[in-house]
């Protein structure tokens, strides 16, 4: 029998979340932990209150984003009410409401790994079909900046074993492996290559000691939710952005 898992608590998704798609940089600025992003995205370009804080304190953040030539973003997360009134009244608006999913990795059927496996670093057909998906160079280098166990999935149709399907990422920051940058090409979905990357990054887990699968995506993803759902990815936590 299978033992139950506790879910695992919100702080650490988040500091999986920082540990698996890591900033460039890390700034302690009064409260505020600012993270230099240099193209990588919203989650490694935006700051995080790590301590109690005034709504005065708000000005230190935006001049410590201001120094790194970034737009001001703050990442606003459950409980975190006040902080996110504040900005609303300075005229920040919300930006992408993210869903936190996470399964135990024993609930996964095992992966077929001939049509997707494991690899590190990643081969230069990932690195294309990335960047054709939006996910660039700037994106890429966040990926190599992990520390700890990391690797990228390739896949392929069984229906089109001739040219490569989809590809994906993946590290782990304790019990936690996070799944990133899952990419299918457009003509090639719903051929069960996301499904089989994702199986095949929890059998990676498995090997390097996780006890969890989790991934955070955008709450106006509908297609997206609906696969994670189909592999047993329930929601739990969430957090948005707010943008000046």
């Amino acid at each position: 029998m299978m033992r139950a898992l506790a879910l695992p608590e919100l702080p650490a998704l988040f500091q999986a979340v920082d540990d698996t798609w890591p900033a460039a940089a890390l700034h302690r600025v009064g409260p505020w932990l600012v993270r230099e992003g240099r193209g990588g995205g919203k989650r490694v370009s935006s700051a995080t209150a790590e301590a109690p804080l005034r709504e005065a304190d708000i000005a230190l953040a935006e001049a410590a984003h201001h120094d790194l030539g970034q737009v001001p973003l703050f990442m606003i997360r459950p409980g975190e009410d006040a902080l996110d009134g504040w900005l609303a009244a300075r005229g920040y608006r919300v930006v992408d409401p993210v869903h936190l999913r996470a399964a135990p990795l024993g609930g996964f059927a095992a992966p077929d790994l001939m049509y997707s496996f494991p690899h590190w670093p990643p081969m230069a057909m990932c690195e294309d079909l990335w960047a054709e998906a939006g996910i660039g160079p700037d994106r890429q280098a966040v990926m190599r900046r992990v520390r700890g166990p990391a690797t990228a999935f390739l896949a392929c149709s069984p229906d089109r074993t001739d040219r490569v399907a989809g590809a994906a990422f993946a590290a782990i920051s304790g019990q936690i492996a996070m799944i990133h940058a899952v990419e299918v090409l457009p003509g090639l979905r719903r051929q069960g290559s996301a499904h089989n990357m994702l199986r095949s990054a929890a059998w990676w887990a498995q090997q390097n000691g996780a006890e969890w699968l989790a991934l955070a995506v955008t709450q106006g993803n509908v297609a997206a939710g609906q696969l994670y759902a189909s592999l047993n990815l329930g929601v739990v936590g969430h957090y948005h952005y707010r943008s000046a």
